[in-house]
């Protein structure tokens, strides 16, 4: 399985957790909601979906009856297939979302990881979200070293270019360490409650929850906006 394959699996997984959803509904959510996904089609998805099915994680099933059948008849529409997460296919995105390794920390991979933390229990939030620091740090110094080295060589643009990105860099290390600092924040305020104290409101998130509060979206470039929802000629459909 390639590694963009498993992050598609694992998106699925998650947002079918949420609730069954038909074919044009999950590649909507992937692109709306995960802008990683912007760029694969059908093509892509549904050899996904047979996959989780075949796998036992998902089962097909038929969506609601049109109300007027004759006129979908004549209209040449069919009924909508239904993708719905089995017991087995939750248990499997469960051990999924328990993973902490450095793939966790690649772009793509934190990317869609990030966009279920809301279902991640909190110590695993952390060792994810410190491992990507990590690895960020890793690369905003070997970018500085390069650029050391190369200065002297770059005209003018792609200098201001080399700069950009450390910036960019530096830029997620800094929300890196906001977020990091909320998840300790949290954990430390349920761990040494003040004794007499009245009701607290919690600013952080609960045990899986996600983001603090007060924190916004991830930041990223290019973040994709919601787009309208439309028909699209490619609907999945029972055969």
């Amino acid at each position: 399985m390639s590694r963009r394959s498993g992050i598609l699996e694992f998106a699925v997984l998650g947002l079918l957790r949420e609730a069954p959803m038909h074919g044009y509904e999950l590649r909507k959510r992937l692109n709306t909601s995960l802008g990683i996904f912007r760029a694969f089609s059908y093509g892509t998805l549904y050899p996904c979906l047979k996959t989780l099915v075949a796998n036992g994680w998902l089962i097909e099933e038929p969506g609601s009856a049109p109300e007027d059948a004759l006129a979908a008849s004549l209209a040449g529409r069919r009924a909508k297939i239904v993708y719905r997460l089995t017991a087995e296919g939750k248990e499997h995105f469960e051990e999924l979302l328990s993973h902490t390794g450095p793939d966790t920390w690649e772009d793509e991979h934190f990317a869609a990881r990030f966009a279920f933390f809301g279902q991640t229990e909190r110590e695993v939030r952390m060792r994810v979200l410190e491992g990507r620091r990590s690895r960020l740090e890793e690369r905003l110094e070997k970018m500085s070293a390069s650029l050391a080295r190369t200065r002297e060589r770059l005209d003018d643009y792609t200098l201001e270019l080399q700069r950009h990105g450390m910036e960019s860099v530096e830029r997620e290390v800094r929300w890196l360490n906001e977020l990091i600092e909320s998840e300790r924040a949290g954990r430390d305020q349920r761990r040494s409650p003040s004794a007499g104290d009245g009701p607290r409101q919690d600013t952080t998130s609960d045990e899986t929850g996600g983001l603090p509060r007060h924190q916004g979206a991830a930041p990223s470039e290019g973040s994709p906006s919601r787009a309208p929802d439309q028909p699209d000629p490619s609907d999945d459909t029972t055969k």
